[in-house]
């Protein structure tokens, strides 16, 4: 239950940074907003790591597979996405559209064991629910348009 609940905090504190940070880009550029959002991340970071007790560091060059390391640039990317789908699709409409894909990508390396996850077997009910989903996102799109 507690995974739930942390897992809607995420996607709640997703939508809310998206907004905030597409609104940041009016009074800059988008690269600006995305690299100020990195660095008070990186802030806060520090900050979290003093106040955990402040554990070893050096643990980092430790992690395998090394292309696990890539995740702060792709944020940098998911941070510029997320604020070009906002401006150009509306806030609902680039949420849905991006949770969507973020579950059917998620099934994907699931069921390949990409990136060292762990390998699960394919499922037609779950390949149904994905195609709901983006179902979903068409019937969304579609009924956005009527203003």
């Amino acid at each position: 239950m507690i995974g739930f609940l942390i897992a809607m905090l995420s996607g709640a504190l997703m939508s809310i940074q998206g907004v905030f940070n597409t609104n940041v880009t009016k009074s800059s550029s988008i690269w600006v907003a995305a690299g100020f959002v990195q660095i008070t991340a990186f802030v806060t970071c520090v900050i979290m790591w003093i106040i955990d007790g402040r554990p070893e560091i050096a643990g980092i060059w430790g992690v395998n597979p090394k292309i696990s390391l890539l995740g702060g640039v792709i944020g940098a990317f998911i941070t510029f996405t997320v604020i070009k789908s906002m401006s150009s699709l509306g806030v609902a409409k680039a949420e849905i559209t991006i949770v969507v894909t973020q579950i059917a990508v998620a099934y994907i390396i699931e069921l390949f064991g990409l990136f060292g996850s762990k390998k699960s077997d394919f499922s037609w009910m779950k390949l149904l629910g994905i195609a709901v989903a983006i179902a979903g996102v068409v019937i969304f799109s579609l009924c956005g348009n009527k203003e």
